[in-house]
């Protein structure tokens, strides 16, 4: 569990990349998809690949994972594709590397290294080539995202009444970077990255609050599940509506929150809103 001390009544937790910064498409697209199509050999398969890739990470109900299990899917949709098949092109994924990621707590660089330096396993070695790579890209590309309209009001307004968590998937050297960037940190009291555990781990300090007195804010269903394990309410940034997501937040989400009129029809309509934003299924399955 994180180390805590409550200073206000009320938690907040708050996902970052799609939910404060415009951030995952140009990350997908130009950061990890090239890299995954680099890395695995897929560039005869380039189109199949990207579309595989854009449904994991950004328009499915698997947007916002960890970028490993993502890229287990990834692959697994590509190597599917009966255009990939007719192509006679094999995508493998090792079972070493499988192995890892179902069973790593905290998938992230840190492990990943330490799980090479232990077994000397060719296949990790490259999956971690795979994710520095992908880190280097990010470095390189991600720069001057601003926040999306009104959250830096809304973060004015929650600091007031609530300690602010940032909770996200996303490396902590990238979250440190891009809140850095825009003089976001100040609204915080800590930022949770992948090495510090999952965002149902990351937001345990919720124990430490009274019941519907933590929120958890996010744009991906992995967001919704964090706040269900550990029985806070859930505010979706809906994927391609973030703005007037946001604005919802702070004309009537934040209200309801503090004064303990969000749980019940209010938080149920938005969940229902918000499970239709993100299929189960790719298109190219669907039709």
């Amino acid at each position: 569990m994180i180390n805590l001390t409550p200073k206000h009544s009320f938690l907040i937790g708050i996902d970052s990349d799609g939910c404060v910064f415009d951030t995952m498409e140009v990350k997908h697209k130009e950061c990890f998809a090239p890299n995954v199509i680099k890395y695995f050999g897929l560039a005869g398969v380039s189109k199949y690949a990207r579309e595989a890739c854009d449904f994991v990470n950004l328009y499915s109900k698997s947007r916002g994972i960890n970028r490993f299990p993502a890229l287990i899917e990834e692959l697994d949709w590509t190597a599917a594709r009966p255009e990939v098949l007719a192509r006679g092109v094999k995508i493998e994924i090792a079972q070493s590397v499988r192995n890892w990621i179902a069973a790593e707590p905290k998938p992230g660089n840190p492990s990943l290294e330490k799980a090479v330096q232990e077994t000397g396993d060719p296949d990790l070695k490259h999956l971690l080539e795979w994710s520095k790579a992908v880190n280097r890209s990010v470095e390189e590309i991600v720069h001057h995202v601003p926040p999306f309209p009104y959250v830096r009001l809304c973060l004015e307004n929650m600091i007031a009444q609530a300690d602010v968590l940032v909770i996200s998937a996303t490396p902590h050297e990238a979250l440190q970077r891009e809140w850095d960037e825009h003089d976001l940190t100040q609204y915080v009291v800590a930022i949770c990255g992948q090495e510090v555990g999952t965002k149902k781990e990351c937001l345990q300090p919720a124990k430490q609050y009274l019941p519907c007195h933590t929120l958890m804010i996010g744009d991906a269903p992995g967001d919704h599940k964090a706040a269900v394990a550990n029985e806070a309410l859930f505010f979706p940034i809906n994927p391609g509506e973030e703005e007037g997501s946001w604005k919802r937040l702070l004309d009537e989400g934040l209200c309801r929150f503090f004064d303990g009129t969000f749980a019940g029809k209010y938080q149920d309509d938005l969940l229902a809103e918000f499970d239709r934003y993100l299929p189960e299924l790719p298109p190219w399955e669907a039709k």
